[in-house]
Formats: C-alpha cells, structure tokens, sequence
C-alpha cells in the first residue's frame, strides 16, 4: 500500500493547499481525490508533483507493507 502522508505533511509545511499543488504541477481533481484516497497514481504525475515542490519520491510517499497481501510468500 502507498501512503501520501508525507506529501500532505509537507504541504502543511509549505503552507501550500492540496488545490494550490494541483495548479503548480497541473494535474486535476480527479488526481487529486486518487491521491487523497489512496489511489493509484501514474509516475508522471508523481514527477510533476517532485518538480512541483522541488523535491524527490520518498519525500511525498511510502510503501507500507499489508501483512495480509505477504502471508504465503
């Protein structure tokens, strides 16, 4: 599973709203509702948000392991 944590926690820093990032890195809406609900998102759309903030993939996101989708391997 993906986290954004860090990408909403660095916008409070910023002092930037989740709308202010869609017009800075030009993505829509519907990016944005993938992004808070956890979604999916393409990595072009993670690069802009990177060039955006001026800032790399581990600053915005996180891989959490699901012990459940592990069991078995």
């Amino acid at each position: 599973m993906i986290s954004y944590n860090k990408l909403w926690k660095l916008l409070i820093d910023l002092n930037m709203t989740k709308q202010d990032l869609c017009r800075k890195a030009g993505f829509s809406s519907s990016t944005l509702s993938k992004l808070k609900n956890g979604q999916n998102v393409t990595t072009d759309i993670l690069c802009k948000i990177c060039d955006a903030l001026d800032c790399d993939f581990g600053d915005i996101m996180e891989y959490i392991k699901d012990k459940e989708d592990c069991q078995g391997i």
